[in-house]
């Protein structure tokens, strides 16, 4: 038995940034974030929290599959910029959608969230607990920079895109792996807070690492040799070439990231989906929106064999092999 992607969905907010948009409100230009980055334009909330991306996505899923809102046993939502702190956007979902027999949580692992998420509900159906899941990646990135920050600031977008699976006797997830390194969580932090109260000594001032903070350099060594290993890892344990991907699915985060990656791996650039020009990064939602326009596109048809991989703050990684 495996997991089969039955359908996918994506939503993005209608408002779109350019980059000449961002050179009015931080000091940069169109070429300086095109060069650097690939990045034209993004998404951006005039209000929309995440959940109202997760909901549109899961509706769009639940239309798209056939399937009835009470028909679903899992949600789970990647993402790290929820509404609350608690109840989870899972749980927010579920009443939206009136999935009133689903078992709803959230996972945090940064860019890599819809990765794991995957892994969860693959297990949890290859186990036989669960026929079928819906899962989500959801951002809304915006509320969580430091827009006077050039550096961070003109990479991010807001957005969520989604699949729904369900057990399947034919084709499926072949092969994946997840993994974590915790020694360079420093390197990509967002959200930070102190532990204040009225019996210690801190200060009220506000902490310049709750907006995303990120030492490029080092994301970049990591993601450029974690993807590549994790790829070739996967690759090798199926038994299945590099001619024999499709497309490969990486997380839209630079161009540049991309580019190294698809010459070590020795797969051609043209087989890497890319949509970051007009999305920028969506952190759990790049993944997800990319597969869904891949889909909507028609550019894969039953049987094709497709690599989803992408990295994140943790630091995290997590490839997964589909047979569509």
């Amino acid at each position: 038995m495996t997991t089969r992607i039955i359908a996918t969905g994506a939503y993005a907010p209608g408002q779109v940034i350019t980059n000449d948009d961002m050179a009015k409100v931080v000091d940069t230009s169109d070429e300086w974030i095109t060069q650097r980055t690939g990045i034209k334009e993004r998404h951006i909330s005039s209000g929309e929290n995440t959940s109202v991306l997760a909901v549109n996505t899961a509706r769009q899923l639940l239309c798209r599959a056939g399937k009835k809102a009470e028909d679903i046993d899992l949600i789970i939502i990647a993402s790290v910029t929820a509404d609350y702190g608690t109840p989870s956007l899972g749980c927010m979902v579920q009443k939206e959608i009136g999935a009133s027999n689903a078992v709803a949580f959230d996972i945090t692992a940064a860019c890599s969230g819809f990765m794991f998420a995957l892994s969860i509900a693959d297990k949890y159906i290859k186990t036989g607990i669960y026929n079928n899941a819906i899962v989500i990646g959801a951002e809304t990135l915006s509320k969580i920079v430091d827009w006077s920050d050039r550096s961070t600031c003109v990479l991010f977008g807001d957005g969520a895109g989604g699949a729904y699976v369900e057990k399947s006797q034919t084709d499926g997830i072949i092969e994946e792996e997840i993994g974590s390194k915790g020694e360079l969580y420093d390197i990509l932090t967002e959200g930070h807070t102190e532990c204040k109260n009225v019996f210690n000594d801190k200060k009220e001032e506000p902490d310049p690492l709750w907006y995303v903070n990120m030492n490029g350099r080092e994301v970049f060594k990591f993601a450029t040799k974690s993807v590549v290993k994790s790829v070739e890892r996967v690759l090798k344990n199926a038994g299945v070439t590099a001619d024999e991907i499709k497309f490969v699915v990486p997380h839209q985060a630079n161009t540049r990231i991309v580019d190294v990656i698809s010459n070590k791996l020795g797969i051609p650039h043209e087989k890497f989906y890319m949509n970051i020009d007009r999305y920028g990064n969506t952190s759990s939602a790049s993944i997800p929106i990319a597969l869904n326009e891949l889909n909507e596109k028609g550019l894969i048809e039953r049987g094709d064999k497709v690599i989803l991989t992408g990295f994140g703050g943790g630091m995290t990684w997590g490839t997964m092999l589909v047979s569509w």
